[in-house]
């Protein structure tokens, strides 16, 4: 689309009518756009919008007084008035974001730029439903009497958590674990606050993090691979979470990979069955080495670094079959690796996977390692109501009442 005073071409999400009718969208255009540049100032804000500076000045003194943005600094070093950039009030919002997964709980408390204010976290496999209820209720009573955040500003209360959490097998899994099958997660957390509740896978949860904090400055089409207790995927499409018709989009533990010690590659496995922290620590049990949780992983000494080395080695055969796949399939701007594993593996194993790759090819689509950490899951968690409350491109009303999705409910639908 473009802009046709101007012939600048505009972003769909980024894009305005100057009609009385359309305040409300056009409001939103603004902060959007505020959110993603800032520091931005008013002239620019015109030009990326379309808008007229008559409009960009109505709605953001408006965005002023609500206390949404604020004016952060005046820009120098041009010709004529200083202007005056705009940001995202930090304090406009807050949000709690909990990320559940089968090693740990990660419960952060993060204000409306994305700045995790507080943070708890528990290191511990297996958590069944309701230690996790209670751990999550003392983490946010926490929070509220530290002063850690505004209650009359929360936005709501976000949780990223693996679908089929009780259900499908995993390395280790206890014979208990199957409660969480029978845990009603949503009803319990909207008994806990008044506050609304989003629930998201948590890779998808992960990938919309990076779309609003990180690299989705850069790339509005990506895919987001994690390397956590187990693999996953989530696919961003233009600036949204994209989960597909089921629910089923970016699920590459599902990816078929043919075993290379077998001539012909006869002998297929699923992606999910080799590949994970999991796996990883199995690995080094195999030869004699503990490692329990990731910060393990950094004390290793000379022989313990090796076996990790030889096992990405190995798994960096897979991943780039993986990102042949989804390159061709998708056609995405990038791919990146996060999850759980320490920063300097992931870069160790994209170097890996670059070596599998023909980097002359066009076709492929970069890959990169995600821009946030291990607790992106949770911040993905706490990205969801910010964006409802910001009235983000990213926000998406189907969080406020989905549940963790369970194998047979799709087989039956």
């Amino acid at each position: 689309m473009m802009n046709q005073t101007t012939g600048v071409k505009l972003s769909p999400d980024l894009t305005g009518a100057n009609v009385e009718d359309a305040g409300e969208h056009n409001r939103a255009v603004v902060l959007r756009c505020i959110h993603r540049q800032a520091p931005i100032s008013r002239a620019e804000i015109a030009r990326q919008t379309g808008f007229t500076k008559p409009a960009i000045a109505r709605i953001v003194d408006r965005l002023l007084d609500e206390g949404l943005i604020i004016e952060a600094r005046r820009r120098h070093g041009l010709r004529g008035q200083p202007a005056i950039e705009l940001e995202i009030n930090p304090d406009a919002f807050f949000a709690i974001g909990i990320n559940i997964d089968r090693d740990h709980l990660t419960i952060l408390a993060v204000d409306a730029v994305g700045n995790v204010r507080a943070r708890v976290h528990h290191e511990k496999r297996y958590i069944l439903p309701g230690e996790f209820m209670q751990l999550t209720a003392d983490a946010i009573s926490h929070f509220q009497r530290s002063r850690l955040i505004d209650d009359a500003h929360l936005a709501g209360i976000g949780l990223a958590m693996p679908d089929w959490l009780g259900e499908i097998a995993f390395l280790g899994k206890p014979d208990d674990y199957g409660e969480w099958m029978d845990f009603d997660v949503r009803t319990a957390l909207e008994n806990l606050t008044q506050h609304p509740v989003f629930i998201e896978n948590e890779t998808n949860a992960a990938a919309l993090a990076e779309l609003d904090y990180g690299l989705g400055a850069e790339s509005r089409s990506f895919f987001y691979i994690s390397l956590n207790a187990c693999p996953g995927g989530g696919l961003v499409l233009d600036g949204a979470g994209h989960r597909g018709a089921m629910g089923l989009s970016g699920e590459i533990g599902w990816l078929p990979i043919a075993d290379p010690r077998h001539r012909g590659g006869q002998k297929v496995e699923l992606l999910g069955e080799i590949f994970s922290l999991f796996f990883l620590y199995k690995f080094l049990g195999e030869h004699g080495i503990e490692a329990y949780v990731p910060s393990d992983l950094l004390t290793l000494d000379a022989r313990g670094r090796k076996l990790v080395s030889q096992w990405l080695k190995t798994m960096s055969a897979h991943l780039a079959v993986a990102v042949k796949h989804i390159g061709m399939i998708v056609d995405p701007d990038a791919i990146i690796l996060g999850g759980r594993l320490p920063i300097r593996m992931i870069d160790e194993l994209l170097r890996y996977v670059h070596d599998h790759l023909d980097m002359e090819d066009t076709a492929l689509p970069s890959i990169h390692r995600a821009s946030l950490g291990e607790d992106a899951c949770a911040i993905g968690a706490a990205a969801m109501p910010m964006a409802a409350a910001l009235m983000l491109a990213s926000a998406d009303e189907v969080q406020r009442t989905r549940s963790p999705l369970k194998f047979m409910d799709r087989l039956n639908n």
